[in-house]
């Protein structure tokens, strides 16, 4: 009131006469200026319950949330933490992080792990290797879903292609889809190395091919690795037992890697070039550089260009597997006995796999630009980083039934390249369903 009685007695000393439409002025300022505070505080609310900010706007915003470009639909929430416009997420970067909830199957719930993966049964007494999954830093990486997975599937064929990594790999993928649906297996080679399954529900067709090298090989080796001449390479003629089954597939994974270090005659244009690691042989050492960038330039060239097929399946390569071999190699004595994950920095990738790896960056995104312009998809399945980090998911001496069952000394022949199912190559398939799904918005 005090307040009122200073502001009546001002005005009337400045005009006596415009008393009443003054002070109906100021009342009517006062109201107004109310009204534009509270209304602006609710748009603010609003704004931020309810709709993202407009493309304009997020440009000037030090903090991305969403893409440019209208989202896919799917059954899992968008990322949305790219750290700015132009520069995507990167999927392959990260950690892994402890998971309490453990893996989506067990060696009980899934029935179709060989027996070398099997390492729960084969007695592993850890079991701390199940709870971890890969966490990508800038953003969130959805768990795989089967249901929606096999509804994409439905009237589909999908193969993996290339050598025993990507059998496990099929198994993993197996195993998470039977908590779903069972897969009647169709058929096998002579040796097992080779199968397929078929989702009746779906009428889902998946397979495995074995060609270790991708392109035509003479390979003298049993199926306990021991071989009895060199490895025969053509470096200019692909594995027919792929190419002539290419067409019927409208996804695949193809993977190169290990084969590759073995040694070998490499032979091109019907005569024999160079080798690898043959001494004595009087050859030129060319080295499984050369070989394996051959290999890939013409297995790319042979995707990219579908006059070759008339076909343009989706195309995943898939790059190179890191082993875990301590003290040893897998015929001298060498073992993985860890059993937790590295942290990013406290292990670096041995030089024949980043050899290995950058040729495979190099090479994929080569072709990559081609298939654009010939309308051609193909992903980069970048799983050597993160499984460098996992030295803990490798059957080791449990490749065997219960190795130490009569003599806890006695001495066993390990396997740390390929992977415990359930393990961390389970997470391969958490990264192939988002970059089918949302590949897009990924480097």
């Amino acid at each position: 009131m005090a307040k009122e009685a200073r502001w009546d007695s001002k005005l009337l000393s400045l005009q006596k006469h415009n008393h009443v439409f003054v002070k109906f002025a100021i009342s009517f300022l006062v109201l107004g200026l109310a009204f534009r505070l509270l209304s602006s505080d609710s748009i603010r609310i609003v704004s931020n319950i309810e709709t993202p900010p407009l493309a304009e706007e997020r440009t000037e915003s030090p903090i991305v949330s969403l893409p440019i470009e209208a989202p896919v639909s799917s059954p899992f929430p968008q990322n949305e933490s790219y750290t700015s416009e132009n520069v995507k997420c990167d999927i392959f970067k990260g950690d892994w992080i402890a998971e309490q909830s453990g893996p989506a199957y067990t060696n009980k719930s899934c029935h179709v792990i060989e027996d070398h993966q099997n390492c729960m049964r084969n007695g592993r007494p850890d079991s701390g290797y199940l709870y971890w999954r890969w966490n990508p830093r800038d953003c969130e990486l959805p768990r795989f879903n089967s249901h929606r997975f096999l509804d994409l599937m439905r009237d589909k064929s999908w193969a993996f292609i290339g050598d025993s990594i990507s059998r496990n790999h099929v198994q993993s993928l197996l195993c998470i889809l039977s908590q779903v649906e069972e897969a009647v297996e169709v058929y096998h080679d002579e040796e097992y190395r080779s199968k397929r399954w078929h989702f009746p529900a779906h009428n889902f067709t998946l397979s495995v091919i074995w060609t270790p090298f991708l392109v035509k090989a003479a390979i003298f080796e049993d199926m306990n690795g021991v071989s009895s001449s060199e490895v025969q390479l053509y470096l200019d003629k692909l594995d027919e037992k792929w190419t002539d089954q290419y067409k019927n597939f409208d996804y695949v994974v193809i993977a190169g890697g290990k084969w590759f270090l073995k040694t070998a005659i490499y032979n091109e244009n019907n005569t024999i070039a160079g080798c690898h690691y043959c001494p004595g042989k009087n050859l030129t050492e060319l080295g499984f550089d050369y070989a394996y960038r051959k290999a890939l330039q013409l297995v790319l060239n042979f995707v990219m260009h579908d006059e070759y097929h008339n076909h343009k399946p989706f195309v995943f390569f898939r790059t190179t597997t890191p082993d875990h071999f301590e003290n040893g190699e897998w015929f001298s004595g060498g073992y993985c006995n860890r059993t937790v994950p590295f942290k990013d920095g406290e292990i670096e990738m041995r030089d024949v796999d980043t050899i290995m790896r950058d040729i495979e960056l190099e090479e994929v995104e080569k072709a990559a630009s081609v298939g654009s312009e010939n309308g051609v998809i193909l992903k980069l399945l970048d799983t050597t980083r993160l499984s460098v980090l996992r030295p803990d998911g490798h059957p080791g001496p449990y490749r065997k039934f219960h190795p130490f069952g009569k003599d806890k000394n006695a001495k066993v022949q390990n396997d740390c390249l390929h992977w415990c199912l359930p393990g961390p190559i389970d997470s391969w398939n958490d990264l192939v369903m988002e970059l089918l799904v949302n590949g897009e918005k990924y480097r």
